[in-house]
This record gives structure tokens, C-alpha cells and sequence, in this order.
């Protein structure tokens, strides 16, 4: 028995079981007289188990080889696509056919609950619609701008001090503080300032939330999550102190909330709250989806920004020289008041610098969905009723057949027309944001916030890595972090000018 336990007799029992069942289904095939093409197989779980600490550059290795391909699980294929026919395809001419499904719930709903990003049908819709109500007034966008030229000022205010000292910070661990307060204030109507370090509790939620996120992620290869789950052991038990101290932080929240709702404000939480009756254990649900979305996505693509400005110099020069021209006041206070739609509109570069970061660092590097019956994919070949079918941002970005030969190369010019205005690509190429019925709401939001704290930062400072020489990864869990977090020194521009 305990030999059995060993992970390479796990693995070789694997192996057998999975070519049986290649074995029997090509002689069912056969026996029926049949030839059904299918994805070419690049590999099996197990690979992504051993790469999972690279898993997107194992991953982009294999979309290089073919566009799409299978790898073999118990019971069933994983289908991995780069290719923005078949992406198209899932994402909005066959949508019904293809969603979150059970495989994927099943992984998810225990952090994530019934929320937006997980679940189908008509709690989908129903949490769309809301939410969709919400993102388009006039009003989210006015009450956004303020909060984040509020954070922006506050953010600025703590990089200053370490360059006046200076010592090298974290600067994800900054924005994702800065997004988390964001988020809540905006979407909850609630004042965290974890970005100042005084709240304790919130900073304890955020760094449970994403442990908890990493754990979930380690789901989607390992074969044994629900035996460690039911025996309450290893990454397992992690997760479940981990999401009890998420829970504890948001049911908190929540009874705040609902004990002095005042049905005049307008926040999404308190649409939720009207709306459920207040139902504890789904505005729970809401809420972790919003923070999933809010804080994780926007602060790893602001980090991975600041690390492409660090690399690049002459592109962090040129983004802060176009900010400096269409906004020249000399201190922070007035020239984030100044930072308006208008203003923002006109950084044509800034916004393409952002969307190139996003081509090659997307937030969700994979995104799976579940076939729900029988298909054939554009390209030719079957997926069958049950497997995972899933597109790869990540890849994407990295894949010449899509961008050219300079795919892997950081190049804000691309998104620019001759004009040197931004100009968009078809959503089916660049999935940063989905597309289709699920695309993301937030976009515009998200552009909004990002915009705003880049430009307060390079207005007034001058970003340099803490050391060079230090390899920067990405930690492989839902949402693309940097592992370890970003390490930056500051200068003040305004002296260097």
C-alpha cells in the first residue's frame, strides 16, 4: 500500500491507465468503422505537473508546435488553443455550447463560490445584468476617477519617501494594496486603506486571499486535490485556513453593511444587497469575484508594466514625456486633479504600453471552459462532450503566426496607427479582456485606473530595478503575479529634469 502512495507509482499507474483508455477508444473506433480526428496530443497532466512552476512557458512551447492540442487527463482530454479562429468559435459563434461547466466549478466554488466568473445560466445572467447596470453609469466612472486620483496621490506619496531614502520597495505588493482599496471603495462603498498601513485586518484577508488563489490554481493538475480535501491535508488544509480567514474578513464586511444599508447609495454591493434580500452566503460570492477581478488583475498588470519600463528605458522615457505634454503641472496634488477623461484620453502611448504589457503579461494567462456536447472546432477536429477547452493569453502573446517575428519583443509601436494614435485589435487575437458575451466589464475601469496611477508615477518618477541581475518569474496560480514581488528603487524626475 504504501508503495502505491509513492508519486512514481502514482505516475506510472497513470500512464497505464490513460494508454488502456487510448488503447480501447482506438479499437472502438475500429470496431465502428470510424475515423475521428482529433487534437494531436502534446503531452498529459502530469507534464503540466512537472512544469508547473513554468507552466505558461511549457504551455507556449507546445501552441508553438501546434495551434491547438490535447493533453490527456483520467477520463477525458484538455483542449489548449491559440488559435483566434477556434477562440472565436467558443467565445461567441457556438457560446451555449461552451462554459464553466462542472470541472471547473467544482475547482473554483470554494473560493469563488456562486460567483460571476464561475458559475452558468441564469445566475450568470443575473449577476451580468447587475453588474453590466452598473459599469455603464455615468456615475461609477465620476466616483472612480476620484478614489483612484485619491490612491494615485496617496501611492506617490509613499514612493517619494523611499526615494528621498533611497531604499528599494515592493511595488506590487503597493498596487495590489492600492487596487484593493480601490475596489472596495469604489464597489463596496468601503474605506480599507491597507495602502497605509492601518488596517491590519484587510492586509491579513488580502494575503489569505491570494494563497488561497495559488492553492486553486494548483487544482487544475493535481489528480489527489479532492482525496487531500476530504483528509483535511497538505495544500488542502492550507486552502481551507486560508478561505476561513477570507470569510471571516467578508462576512464581517457584510453584516456592517447589511445592519445600515442606506438603499439611496449606489455602490454594486448595495445593488446585490437589495436585490438578494440579503442573502449572506451570496453576497459573499459576489464580493470575492469583484475583488478577484478588481484588485488582482489590474495590480499584476500595472507590475509587469513597471518591470517593462525598468527594462526599457527609452519607453519609459518616451510614456513620461508624452504625460509631462498633455499635463505639466509640477506637483502631485494638482496634477492628478487634472488627470480627467479628457486628459487620459490623449495618452495615446501610455495606453498602448499598457496594452502591449497585457498581450505579453495577460492577468488570466489561461482561461478554461467546458464543452457541453459533441463539436467540431473551425480548424477541423472533434472535442467531445465533457473535455476542458481552453485558450492561452499567455501563449498567444508569444506566437508569430499571430503578432510577426517580433511577437516576443516589448513594442508599444504596434498598437499605434501613423498618426500615433491607439488603434484596436480583434478581441479574438488580443483576450486579455475575453470577448464575447463574457467580455469584461471592467475594461474601461480597469484602463481608468491604470492610466491614473502610471501617470502619476512617471510624471514624477524614474524607476530603476533594485537588481538587475535578479531573474524575474511569474507565480503560477489563477491570476499572473510576479513571484516574489517586484523590487524597484525611485528617483525624483522632476530633479533629474
Amino acid at each position: 500500500m504504501e508503495f502505491l502512495l509513492h508519486p512514481k507509482a502514482m505516475t506510472i499507474t497513470f500512464f497505464i491507465i490513460v494508454f488502456s483508455v487510448l488503447i480501447a477508444g482506438f479499437l472502438a473506433g475500429k470496431l465502428l468503422g470510424k475515423r475521428i480526428h482529433y487534437h494531436p496530443i502534446g503531452g498529459t497532466i502530469f507534464n503540466q505537473l512537472m512544469n508547473f512552476n513554468r507552466l505558461h512557458h511549457y504551455m507556449t512551447d507546445l501552441a508553438t508546435k501546434h495551434k491547438t492540442y490535447r493533453l490527456i487527463a483520467p477520463f477525458r482530454s484538455e483542449v489548449y488553443t491559440a488559435d483566434p479562429a477556434n477562440i472565436e468559435y467558443i467565445l461567441k459563434t457556438n457560446f451555449e455550447n461552451y462554459g464553466k461547466g462542472w470541472h471547473n466549478y467544482s475547482i473554483l466554488k470554494d473560493l469563488l463560490g456562486d460567483g460571476i466568473f464561475v458559475v452558468d445560466g441564469e445566475k450568470w445572467k443575473e449577476q451580468r445584468k447587475v453588474s453590466s447596470l452598473e459599469f455603464s453609469t455615468k456615475a461609477l466612472r465620476d466616483i472612480s476617477t476620484t478614489v483612484f486620483i485619491e490612491n494615485a496621490v496617496k501611492l506617490a506619496g509613499i514612493v517619494s519617501e523611499s526615494s528621498f531614502s533611497n531604499q528599494p520597495f515592493d511595488i506590487q505588493e503597493l498596487f495590489m494594496k492600492s487596487t484593493l482599496d480601490s475596489i472596495f471603495k469604489v464597489a463596496f462603498g468601503v474605506d480599507l486603506d491597507s495602502t497605509g498601513g492601518s488596517y491590519e485586518e484587510g492586509e491579513r484577508f488580502s494575503r489569505a486571499f491570494d494563497d488561497a488563489s495559488a492553492v486553486i490554481a494548483w487544482r487544475y493538475v493535481d489528480v489527489f486535490w479532492k482525496i487531500k480535501k476530504a483528509l483535511n491535508i497538505g495544500s488542502e488544509a492550507k486552502l481551507k485556513e486560508n478561505i476561513r480567514v477570507v470569510d471571516e474578513f467578508v462576512y464581517k464586511l457584510i453584516r456592517n453593511k447589511t445592519n445600515c444599508v442606506d438603499l439611496r447609495r449606489n455602490d454594486i454591493l448595495s445593488r446585490f444587497v437589495k436585490l438578494s434580500e440579503a442573502d449572506p452566503k451570496y453576497l459573499r460570492d459576489i464580493i470575492l469575484n469583484f475583488v478577484m477581478a478588481g484588485k488582482d488583475t489590474t495590480a499584476t498588470t500595472l507590475s509587469w508594466f513597471f518591470y517593462m519600463m525598468c527594462k526599457h528605458a527609452r519607453v519609459q522615457e518616451k510614456v513620461a514625456r508624452e504625460i509631462k505634454e498633455i499635463n505639466r503641472a509640477e506637483n502631485v496634488s494638482e496634477f492628478a486633479a487634472n488627470l480627467r477623461e479628457e486628459a487620459l484620453e490623449k495618452m495615446h502611448y501610455l495606453h498602448a504600453a499598457l496594452t502591449e504589457t497585457l498581450r505579453l503579461y495577460p492577468p488570466v494567462p489561461v482561461n478554461p471552459k467546458m464543452c457541453f456536447s459533441d463539436d467540431t472546432l473551425p480548424d477541423g477536429f472533434r472535442v467531445r462532450k465533457g473535455d476542458t477547452v481552453a485558450y492561452q493569453s499567455y501563449a498567444m502573446g508569444r506566437m508569430k503566426f499571430i503578432w510577426g517575428d517580433n511577437a516576443e519583443e516589448f513594442k508599444p509601436e504596434r498598437w499605434l496607427d501613423f498618426n500615433g494614435c491607439f488603434h484596436h485589435e480583434c478581441p479574438f487575437k488580443f483576450t486579455a479582456f475575453q470577448a464575447g458575451p463574457r467580455i469584461c466589464l471592467g475594461k474601461e475601469f480597469a484602463y481608468r485606473q491604470m492610466k491614473i496611477l502610471s501617470a502619476v508615477l512617471m510624471r514624477f518618477f524614474v524607476f530603476r530595478l533594485s537588481d538587475e541581475s535578479k531573474k524575474v518569474k511569474y507565480r503560477t496560480m489563477i491570476n499572473l503575479h510576479i513571484d516574489g514581488g517586484l523590487r524597484v528603487r525611485a528617483f525624483d524626475r522632476i530633479v533629474h529634469e
